[in-house]
Formats: C-alpha cells, sequence, structure tokens
C-alpha cells in the first residue's frame, strides 16, 4: 500500500502551502542525491518526497486526493510523481532548493543537473475534455481522442548554447556583507536547455518545431466525477532540444446527464411513475440501470412516495469500496382529466372506507424519508 503524502512530507492535512513548502524542501535536501551519493533508499524517499510535494502543492490536486487518496490519480495509469525520474524532478522543482546545492542541480545519479549539467527542459501540457456517460463512468472505458501536439520535426538539429556553453545557467558572483555569494539563474537564451537551433527543417517553427495530429488512447477508470481531471504522461507538447521530455495531457471529465437517473456521489436516483390502478393492484415495472434494464415487483397498495433501494446498482466507488445504490423513488400519478364513467367512481369511493387514508405508523413522513435518504 501507498505511503499517506502528509506523511511522507511529516505534516498535517492543514498545512498551508508555505509549510508545505518549507517540509519538502527539508526532505529533499535530506534525502538529496548529493547527500546521499550511491544510496537506493535516499533515491526512493527523494522521489517520493517529490511525488507528495507535486500533489499537496497544488490545490486542486490536492482536494482530489484529500477525497479519493491514491486512486484520484493512478487508476488507468494517470500518474503522480512516482513515475518520474530523477531529471523529471529537478525540471520541475529545482527551484525548491535554492542554493543548498550550487544553484540546485545535483551529481550524484549521473544526471544532466548541478556543476556544469544542463537542465532538461519539459514541454507544455495539453488541456481537453471528455464527455462520459454514466454507463461509461460506471463501467470504466477506453477513449481515443485525435489531439494536435508540438513534435520536433524530422532533420532538426541543436548545437550547445555559446551563452551558458551548454550548462543551461547563467553563474553571477555578487559581493555582499556576508561574504561573496555565487548565485545561478536560468540562461535567457536557451531558456535552461543549454542547447539552441542549428538546422531548422522547412516548415518547422522557429525552435525546430512542427504542429501534428496524434491519437491517444486513454484508459479511464470506474467511478471518476464531473470535474475530475486524469493526467496521460509524455502525450503533452514536447520541448525542443535533444536532452527534452514532452509535456502531459490533462484530460478534464465532463459527465452528460441521463435521460432517467439522476447521480449524487456513488448513488443514482430515479424517479418511477404509477398509476392509481397500479398502484392498488400491485404491478411489475422495467426501469434502466447502468448496467441495463432490470425488472422490479411493486407490492399492492404501495404508496406515493415509497422509495425501494436496489443495492449494488449505483457508481462503483473510486477507492474500490464496491457499487453504490440506485434509489427507486415511486410516485403514484394523479389523472388530470376524467371522463364522466371515471368522476361517477371516483365520487362513489369518495366515502368508500377503503379508500379514506389511514396511514400506519410504520409509513414514514415525507421528512422523515428526506432525512433516511441523506443519512
Amino acid at each position: 500500500m501507498k505511503k499517506d503524502f502528509y506523511e511522507i512530507l511529516g505534516i498535517t492535512k492543514s498545512a498551508t502551502p508555505e509549510e508545505i513548502k518549507k517540509a519538502y524542501r527539508k526532505k529533499a535536501i535530506e534525502f538529496h542525491p548529493d547527500k546521499n551519493p550511491g544510496n537506493k533508499e535516499a533515491e526512493e524517499n527523494f522521489k517520493l518526497a517529490a511525488e507528495a510535494y507535486e500533489v499537496l502543492s497544488d490545490p486542486d490536486k490536492k482536494a482530489r486526493y484529500d477525497q479519493y487518496g491514491h486512486q484520484a490519480f493512478e487508476n488507468g495509469g494517470f500518474g503522480g510523481g512516482h513515475h518520474m525520474n530523477m531529471d523529471d524532478i529537478f525540471s520541475q522543482f529545482g527551484d525548491i532548493f535554492g542554493g543548498a546545492f550550487g544553484g540546485g542541480g545535483f551529481s550524484g545519479f549521473g544526471g544532466g543537473f548541478g556543476g556544469g549539467g544542463q537542465r532538461r527542459v519539459k514541454g507544455s501540457n495539453l488541456r481537453i475534455k471528455v464527455k462520459l456517460t454514466l454507463e461509461e463512468i460506471a463501467n470504466g472505458v477506453e477513449k481515443k481522442v485525435k489531439v494536435k501536439r508540438k513534435v520536433q520535426a524530422k532533420g532538426v538539429t541543436y548545437r550547445t548554447c555559446p551563452t551558458c556553453n551548454g550548462s543551461g545557467q547563467i553563474m553571477k558572483v555578487a559581493n555582499t556583507i556576508l561574504g561573496r555569494m555565487q548565485t545561478a539563474t536560468t540562461c535567457h537564451v536557451c531558456s535552461g536547455s543549454g542547447q539552441i537551433l542549428d538546422q531548422k527543417p522547412a516548415g518547422a517553427d522557429v525552435q525546430g518545431m512542427l504542429l501534428e495530429d496524434d491519437t491517444v488512447s486513454i484508459k479511464i477508470p470506474a467511478g471518476v466525477v464531473d470535474g475530475m481531471q486524469l493526467k496521460v504522461a509524455g502525450k503533452g507538447n514536447e520541448a525542443p532540444g535533444t536532452n527534452s521530455i514532452p509535456g502531459d495531457l490533462i484530460v478534464a471529465i465532463e459527465e452528460v446527464e441521463h435521460e432517467f437517473l439522476k447521480r449524487e456521489g456513488e448513488n443514482l436516483h430515479y424517479d418511477l411513475y404509477i398509476s392509481f390502478a397500479e398502484a392498488a393492484l400491485g404491478v411489475s415495472k422495467e426501469i434502466d440501470t447502468v448496467s441495463g434494464k432490470v425488472r422490479i415487483k411493486l407490492e399492492e397498495g404501495i404508496q406515493s412516495g415509497k422509495i425501494l433501494r436496489l443495492k449494488g446498482k449505483g457508481i462503483p466507488s473510486l477507492n474500490s469500496y464496491g457499487n453504490g445504490d440506485l434509489l427507486v423513488h415511486v410516485n403514484v400519478w394523479t389523472p388530470k382529466v376524467l371522463n364522466k364513467e371515471q368522476k361517477q367512481f371516483f365520487e362513489k369511493m369518495l366515502t368508500d372506507e377503503n379508500f379514506i387514508p389511514k396511514p400506519e405508523k410504520s409509513d414514514k413522513s415525507f421528512f422523515e424519508k428526506v432525512k433516511d435518504m441523506f443519512s
């Protein structure tokens, strides 16, 4: 089982953004490769801290994690930081370390950072919306979508940036009251990649990139909710340079309203309308569910407002806690227009003993039913 993100950083759920950042910096420095050369356990702890910070530092991701836990990011392969390598972590969070390790780089794992290493540039993310029916949400689905991505043009070449000599950083030394301080800033010419365009194929832009159509397969787990965002790693825009990595594809879920079923968390609601005759005599009815049609039997004398609960016929829990239920709300339909014969019948029944309302103690009031529904 994956370790809790708050436990990894040693903080509580009420931690402020500044406290989260401070806790991550402390852990990252503790397990930094330069302080623990060749230590695989330290490397793993370093990656876990980066994964925790990636989620908890983002308000939207943090809210989803607080509600759904690790399942909010891992079902169907949508990732957190455990998919990152060391270059990814420093590409995204290198600024957290400040000057603690000579400008935020590292050398202990042979990566492209630290000392004279160049920064690994990540391409920009792409964002799309995917519409899902309740049936697709209930069962999980694989969607194929077309996206326009920036990719490196075939035949493009890059050369070492002459401004930073391939390091991706400009080093500056300043005299302060504390002595001579060395700081590193991102090279303004190559944007930190350490490379600039050498040869540009026809049709490519000034960075050697082309816009191309790509078909992406997205595995969406059962139980997602409207507004949730999932990530497909590496399917965003590519970045220029030979040491770059693609951005990600962010998928926002949009739930299509069902014709008959209404969703409330993992439970579903269905309004079933029946006639006076059906209510009095009892009837068998076929209703819609997310797994197909089912037939239910209504007993004789069923009352309007009765709620029938079909166990497990709702939406699966994203945390694999089982399925919600389908609540069938029985509504006895009152005809608005009667013919002469029908009117005469009901006029006779006005004083009939059997038609006078006699609620039993077991018959719950409207407010009791509402209370039960939300409890």
